[in-house]
């Protein structure tokens, strides 16, 4: 291996520090591809919000039971189909790290389309993983939710016995420290709930996998990630919320010179609530090809870590790919084939080099 495919192999296990980054890099090279990508299931997931937002404030406003009857059902309209626009952002993740793969073994384009075609080879069973996986992130939710009330509970109480016999101010530190543990707590909890299934639309695209088997298979390979899913998840936030500020600071000092209060959304007229909207969807889409790419790396960099995928990948580059095995084995194919036939042949030409940057 010569000595710049060794600068370029960027297949090593990754910090998240180096998940992020790959993932901004990757963002800023394929740009408006990826923006293009991740857009149909943000500007679902937004107009189902919009529908909500208009459906709960004309309910509470309007006194005709008919109007209200009506609002009811535009609101359950706009539930379902933001529902609907969020199961499928899940459902196009796993299309988009198998257009990663594809990308890194046979220098496959980096499109939509493709991304779009591997969706739709498996979209009833993604659907079906989808609805379980997001189950599962509620449930995670939830009990995650419990303990960190049941800890701040606890803490609150002990400082309050605490203030008989001690200062104010002792008892308030406590307090601030007892419900910053207790964030940290709810946290890293959450994450390690819920990264068990974070793999499971990656698993079917990629391995070819059924429901289930995606699902024990995530388990199987998610050990060990709570941080780096942590790090990209409040990266991503962050960076999602630093665009819509930057969005809606403008929209704000725009209605307030017209007399609206930003901060009372009960009192926007339609034009700045549908304004706002936009713009936050438009931070969304803006944002959500990084969340895509980081947790197809991060797919990638457990398959390093815990099966040497760094060599299939490799291998399967200068050699051409394992034949399909009928039997469970570690020399399998690096992309499974099981979607291959509705994307176009990978060129077979040596010398092609993997490439994260």
């Amino acid at each position: 291996m010569s000595d710049s495919t060794v600068r370029q192999l960027s297949l090593a296990p990754l910090g998240a520090g180096d998940l992020i980054d790959r993932a901004v890099r990757l963002y800023r090279r394929h740009l408006f591809i990826l923006i293009r990508t991740a857009a149909p299931p943000v500007i679902v997931a937004a107009l189902g919000g919009i529908l909500v937002s208009i459906g709960f404030r004309q309910a509470v406003s309007v006194s005709e039971t008919s109007e209200v009857l009506f609002y009811i059902g535009l609101l359950l309209v706009g539930v379902v189909i933001a529902f609907g626009g969020h199961l499928f952002t899940l459902v196009v993740m796993g299309g988009s790290t198998r257009n990663l793969v594809a990308h890194l073994l046979h220098n496959d384009p980096v499109s939509a389309k493709a991304t779009y075609q591997a969706v739709r080879a498996r979209f009833g069973g993604l659907v079906v993983a989808s609805l379980i996986v997001l189950m599962w992130i509620g449930f995670s939710s939830g009990t995650a939710v419990v303990i960190w009330y049941t800890i701040v509970a606890f803490v609150a109480f002990g400082a309050l016995l605490l203030s008989n016999v001690a200062p104010i101010w002792l008892c308030v530190i406590i307090g601030v420290i007892g419900g910053a543990a207790a964030t940290v707590v709810l946290l890293w909890l959450f994450f390690f709930i819920a990264g068990r299934v974070a793999y499971v639309p990656q698993v079917m695209l990629v391995e070819g996998r059924g429901v289930f088997e995606a699902f024990s298979r995530s388990f199987t390979i998610a050990g060990g990630n709570v941080r780096r899913l942590m790090a990209m998840t409040l990266f991503t936030t962050f960076a999602t919320y630093s665009a819509m500020m930057i969005l809606l600071v403008p929209l704000g000092w725009y209605g307030y010179l017209n007399g609206i209060n930003p901060m009372i959304s009960a009192q926007w007229p339609a034009w700045y609530q549908i304004s706002y909207s936009v713009l936050v969807t438009l931070s969304s889409i803006l944002l959500a090809p990084v969340w895509m790419l980081g947790l197809s790396l991060l797919y990638v960099d457990e398959r390093v870590r815990h099966e040497g995928y760094d060599i299939e990948l490799l291998a399967a580059q200068q050699l051409g790919e394992m034949p399909e095995q009928s039997v469970a084995s570690p020399f399998g194919p690096a992309l499974s084939k099981t979607v291959r036939n509705r994307l176009p042949p990978p060129p077979m030409s040596s010398g092609r080099v993997l490439n994260l940057r």
